[in-house]
């Protein structure tokens, strides 16, 4: 199956949907190369930058699904395919 690799950007304002984060995340696991999370307690939000390399579709699934949570932001930004190297 074709897959693309994208970074997934989510802002965190409310800590009550972290669980529910955390259970999405980990439903998408295989697909994620790498996660970072920054707290940014001067404004009282978390950041975190989720790498994955999967089909579009579970990208834009596992996006939707995030967004729908409270007070949880994601945005997605794709690599282009055409600076990629072959061979996965």
């Amino acid at each position: 199956m074709e897959t693309r690799v994208a970074v997934l950007a989510i802002i965190v304002r409310d800590m009550a949907s972290v669980p529910a984060l955390n259970e999405l995340l980990h439903q998408y696991a295989p697909y994620v190369i790498g996660r970072m999370g920054v707290p940014y307690h001067a404004r009282g939000v978390n950041i975190i930058s989720v790498a994955m390399d999967a089909p579009a579709d579970a990208i834009s699934a596992l996006s939707g699904k995030i967004g729908r949570l409270a007070g949880i932001t994601a945005k997605t930004v794709y690599a282009p395919e055409d600076a990629l190297q072959q061979g996965k």
